[in-house]
């Protein structure tokens, strides 16, 4: 049984940092993309980022991009997604998802394709 278990959530002030973690366990994760997601209060989930684990190839969507980073440690088998020059609009519950099939560059933007979900974690940004 695969969990994920996401932390690093909180409140933070508009252009400030975070970091958040999502440590992974029950099965080889050496073919699995992770991705983030988030969901902000009455939107639907939208992707925010993306990698491939054997490769460490990284997608994202595009109002994050240069903003946040995702990264992977494969001895801990925890993805992280650095968050920077946060701002009000990035106020969310993230997510992290996993899924061990080969998704394509579209398919694994699309939060249906993931098996595995954590239960989340909120970010709050502070104007």
């Amino acid at each position: 049984q695969v969990q994920l278990v996401e932390s690093g959530g909180g409140l933070v002030q508009t252009g400030g940092s975070l970091r958040l973690s999502c440590a992974a366990s029950g099965r080889t994760f050496s073919s699995v993309t992770m991705a983030w997601f988030r969901q902000a209060p009455g939107k639907e989930r939208e992707f925010v980022a993306g990698i491939r684990w054997s490769a460490g190839r990284t997608y994202y969507a595009d109002s994050v991009k240069g903003r946040f980073t995702i990264s992977r440690d494969s001895a801990k088998n925890t993805v992280y997604l650095q968050m920077n020059s946060l701002k009000p609009e990035d106020t969310a519950v993230y997510y992290c998802a996993a899924d061990f099939s080969s998704l394509s560059q579209l398919g694994l933007t699309r939060g249906r394709f993931y098996d595995y979900w954590g239960q989340g974690t909120q970010v709050a940004i502070s104007s």
